[in-house]
């Protein structure tokens, strides 16, 4: 991994570490949400709320965020693939 960062300018390096710890962090910040519920997905946990298994309050508000989670996290690994293409064509 040293070769990777070994021509890239620092604030490069410092871009693509950033990134890299958001999304290990929005990761595990989704993994919590839906540890609360006993739900490995986001669609475990709305057939979990839709069928009574767990209380609607806070279920769906977890389920909303663990969704907006997934999505910033998609997003951030555009954002990522976008600027290592950038810095090696």
């Amino acid at each position: 991994m040293a070769g990777f960062y070994q021509n890239l300018a620092p604030e490069d390096v410092e871009t693509l570490d950033r990134l890299s710890r958001l999304l290990i962090e929005l990761r595990e910040s989704r993994l919590q949400l839906l540890a609360r519920h006993g739900a490995e997905d986001e669609a475990q946990l709305f057939e979990r709320i839709r069928g009574g298994e767990v209380a609607e309050h806070p279920a769906y508000e977890d389920y909303l965020g663990a969704k907006l989670i997934t999505a910033t996290r998609e997003m951030i690994r555009a954002e990522l693939k976008d600027y290592m293409l950038k810095l090696n064509p």
